[in-house]
């Protein structure tokens, strides 16, 4: 099984609340960044596949546990990888590590389910069968 999709970013004070603290409704978007970049480096670039598909991803459900609080400066590493696959959507496993000297610290972990629509209609439809061959290459 590989490893899984890893990106780093910084914390800076529009992402943190009056506490100091990085705000918990943030981490959805840091997942949703990281998911983006994971479909990149598997070439999957959403606007083209939306221009040539008519179709389009939406979050249908998420589930996300924080275990740790994140701070200004900090930097964090957020994963990304295929828990499982269906006809329409995909569930995504995400973790997010603060970077520290030794070992990382989980602080966050999500579950991310993403469905595969009709852009127009926002009906269910079928992920395209190129999503479905790049994810099957990287697993």
């Amino acid at each position: 099984m590989p490893s899984p999709f890893s990106w780093t970013l910084r914390i800076y004070w529009e992402d943190t609340d009056a506490g100091g603290i990085v705000f918990y409704a943030n981490y959805l978007k840091f997942f949703e960044r990281a998911r983006t970049e994971w479909l990149r480096s598997l070439g999957i670039e959403q606007q083209a596949l939306r221009a040539q598909s008519g179709g389009m991803f939406i979050v249908t459900q998420t589930e996300v546990r924080h275990l740790l609080p994140c701070r200004l400066d900090d930097e964090i590493v957020v994963t990304a990888g295929l828990l499982e696959s269906g006809r329409a959507s995909m569930t995504i496993q995400q973790k997010a590590f603060l970077k520290t000297p030794g070992q990382p610290q989980l602080i966050a972990e999500a579950s991310i389910r993403i469905g595969w629509v009709n852009a127009t209609s926002l009906k269910p439809a079928r992920l395209p069968t190129s999503i479905l061959e790049s994810l099957e290459k990287r697993s």
